[in-house]
């Protein structure tokens, strides 16, 4: 879906006083949205044309630490600029900041002016045309989901964390009466979106104390991505409007479930679903299975982009609904990969691995990359396995922890090949950087632990 408002309506609404700000909006490389607040009337006298921001924000970590130890940028380069270039196509009105309309950036180098290959938007840009170089369209939806939280953003910050409450007090999956007591934000989110050009579908209530869903229609790849990132950052910005707090962490208790972003993937070709072949079994064509063979296959080599962080892998927790096993079964939830809409003009693959805490144009771009491989090389699809996958034994397992996962990111011969050794040396430091500050942390649990009786 495009977004709602084109340039000339801009002109007009500034002309008219009713947008007075343009917020122009990159994504880093945790998928959070970075950029400036423009004042609208420079924005549409020639500001739309390019800005700038400093290199760096491809190269820190969730903290913004400048970390050392990326070839693209350091203390010994300077730490330039790079310029972000409005995509236009994006503009739209952001309902819940007054006068406010927003944009989505390319990053580009400030001499050459070509796409830096590491930035997340440009990392799935070129996985979608190579897709239609070979005759497809990737279309593809996220879910997402998050714990909406009683306290503030500033409260739980000052208290450190301790003492969170969720708003919700039990489970309250699909329960009417029990969301409806969330309702004062929700309701401002589900509205906010659909105001800005996002088709909002639904929300609900998740399988857990305080959990929340909120799914976007599917859509082509970029805007997928695009709405994704955006929906993360109006969720938090509405949900501290009301004085509430979210998190979109994968794990962000013990004894609780985590957080997920299922991802719904098809390939389109000449505007009818590649995937499906009515006489097939399930349905399911034979591109849609060498695409389901190459997500297997390479299974392990994607998972760092769909489980970023350490806390990433606290959320495969057998009995919790996140996935331990990387197989695929028909509309089965104990599967990596689950298919859907099996017989039908809907029918995909539901990649099940990533949490919420993902950023989604890297995640989208490795699964694209990974499908369209096995396409390439027509790889069979293993069989199809059924029943409870948590006490399947000798199957192929998702990564245990974040050093597997980085380890498999930096050995892969298909992402290097499809994204460049840029992209992956690059992301492979980032792992490298969280791994080593899990190792330098001292924990809660540690001193709990250790205090009295080591």
């Amino acid at each position: 879906m495009p977004a709602n408002l084109t340039f000339d309506e801009l002109k007009a609404a500034v002309a008219a006083g009713e947008i007075d700000t343009v917020l122009t909006c990159i994504v880093d490389m945790q998928g959070r949205l970075m950029g400036k607040r423009f004042h609208a009337a420079h924005f549409v006298n020639g500001g739309h044309e390019e800005t700038h921001g400093c290199n760096y924000l491809l190269a820190t970590d969730i903290e913004m630490i400048t970390v050392q130890g990326y070839a693209a940028t350091s203390w010994e380069k300077g730490y330039g600029d790079y310029v972000h270039k409005p995509d236009l196509s994006t503009l739209r009105r952001v309902p819940w900041l007054p006068g406010t309309a927003m944009v989505m950036c390319d990053v580009l180098d400030h001499h050459t002016h070509e796409e830096i290959a590491h930035a997340p938007r440009t990392v799935l840009k070129r996985q979608i045309a190579r897709a239609r170089a070979m005759g497809f369209e990737p279309m593809m939806a996220t879910e997402l989901e998050f714990f909406l939280f009683e306290q503030s953003f500033d409260q739980l910050f000052d208290a450190g964390y301790h003492g969170m409450q969720t708003l919700a007090r039990y489970n309250i999956d699909y329960s009417i009466m029990g969301t409806s007591k969330e309702e004062g934000v929700m309701r401002a989110i589900r509205n906010g979106l659909y105001g800005a050009g996002i088709p909002v579908e639904n929300s609900k209530g998740e399988a857990e104390a305080g959990q929340e869903e909120i799914n976007i229609r599917y859509s082509d790849a970029l805007d997928t991505a695009d709405m994704h990132a955006i929906t993360k950052n109006a969720c938090k910005e509405i949900a501290n409007q009301h004085g509430r707090a979210l998190t979109f962490m994968a794990k962000y208790r013990t004894d609780r479930a985590g957080s997920s972003s299922h991802v719904h993937q098809s390939l389109w070709s000449g505007g009818k679903p590649a995937f499906l072949d009515e006489s097939a079994p399930h349905g399911m064509s034979a591109t849609m299975r060498h695409y389901m063979a190459g997500l297997l296959a390479h299974a392990s080599e994607t998972t760092y982009f769909l489980a970023p962080y350490v806390n990433s892998y606290k959320r495969f927790c057998v009995g919790m609904f996140a996935p331990t096993k990387a197989v695929w079964s028909t509309d089965n939830r104990t599967a990596g990969y689950r298919v859907c809409g099996a017989d039908t003009k809907g029918i995909r693959v539901e990649c099940r691995v990533g949490g919420a805490d993902l950023n989604p144009y890297l995640a989208l771009a490795a699964l694209l990359a990974a499908g369209l491989d096995g396409i390439e090389r027509k790889l069979d699809l293993e069989p199809e396995l059924s029943g409870d996958m948590y006490q399947r034994a000798g199957i192929r397992e998702i990564p245990k922890n974040l050093r597997d996962a980085a380890s498999a990111l930096h050995g892969s011969s298909m992402l290097r090949a499809a994204f460049g050794d840029e992209v992956v040396d690059h992301y492979h430091r980032a792992a490298l950087w969280e791994i080593s500050e899990l190792d330098r942390v001292v924990t809660d649990w540690e001193v709990k632990r250790g205090f009295e009786r080591a």
